[in-house]
């Protein structure tokens, strides 16, 4: 939290402008970390630097009639033929890929006009899109060296809506998630994008676009050792995100000089883990009693 208060504080005195443009690239992150957390960030960024479409392309598809296909997981994966509504898949995704381009810029739209679609598939992600439409969407352009993939997620109302007063002045949500990603981000994904299709909004954006992140498991302890300075980073990131979409100079005011600030986050986060606790054995509970039914491969031991 100290690191997020100086970083906002630093954003407050900056111009407006010079504070949107700002962004936090691969050589500014390494120079501020140790010489031991940044061996360790240096091996991460290789790694997701190997997460792009072609890697992708080698793990999810297998070759069929001489064409790539996405390999079904299920149940993470699986190739559907109709939506619960009746209409055959083909014809949705034609509907919402129409819609999203839309969103697009110019160049973004003459960019995609290159591709064609080749296959898709159903994919379960994230906790939070649990129960939410997501679509994988394999594309490709010129040649086998050429591929790209697209997730479609359907969007909804966010959760935080009836306690805000504010309203945006528009309805998609999908929209709602982009705008708020554009605010916050430093260089969004070019083919982000959102739009409309049978009973639902959703958004667009590339699912392998070299993403990395660290794990700090309970014990190990040379990765814990390196805890504290991500944790600034993460601060760093934040302060960011809020200097853009919002008034830097009133959230530092807000923040204070004091550690009340830092006492409340510290209290939400350590009621947070206790709530996500009690969820899980809740869960693991109805799993047991044959309530819930659960795929073998994804519980957490």
């Amino acid at each position: 939290m100290s690191s997020y208060r100086k970083r906002i504080r630093r954003y407050a005195e900056m111009g407006y402008l010079e504070v949107w443009y700002s962004s936090i690239d691969e050589r500014s992150v390494l120079d501020v970390l140790s010489a031991k957390a940044r061996k360790r960030a240096e091996r991460l960024v290789a790694k997701a630097r190997e997460k792009g479409h072609v890697q992708v392309l080698d793990k999810l598809t297998e070759h069929v009639d001489g064409e790539h296909r996405i390999i079904e997981e299920v149940p993470l994966i699986v190739r559907e033929t109709h939506l619960e509504n009746g209409m055959p898949i083909d014809k949705a995704l034609d509907l919402m890929l129409r819609s999203y381009i839309e969103s697009l810029a110019y160049d973004r739209r003459k960019l995609l006009s290159r591709y064609r679609i080749v296959d898709s598939a159903r994919k379960v992600v994230g906790v939070g899109s649990v129960g939410t439409g997501c679509w994988v969407v394999l594309l490709k352009g010129i040649d086998n060296d050429d591929p790209l993939f697209l997730q479609v997620k359907q969007a909804q109302t966010s959760v935080l809506a009836p306690y805000v007063e504010s309203r945006l002045p528009f309805q998609n949500q999908g929209r709602r998630v982009v705008v708020g990603q554009r605010l916050t981000q430093g260089a969004p994904d070019i083919f982000l994008g959102w739009g409309e299709g049978p009973n639902a909004h959703f958004y667009v954006r590339q699912l392998a676009d070299m993403k990395g992140s660290a794990t700090f498991g309970e014990g190990e302890v040379e990765q814990l050792e390196t805890f504290e300075e991500y944790c600034g980073l993460c601060g760093w990131a934040l302060a960011l995100a809020h200097a853009k979409s919002g008034d830097p100079a009133m959230i530092a005011g807000y923040c204070g000089n004091s550690s009340e600030l830092d006492d409340a986050i510290a209290k939400f986060a350590l009621a947070y883990a206790k709530q996500t606790n009690k969820d899980y054995d809740a869960l693991e509970k109805a799993r047991l009693s044959g309530r819930v039914q659960v795929a073998a491969e994804l519980i957490v031991k």
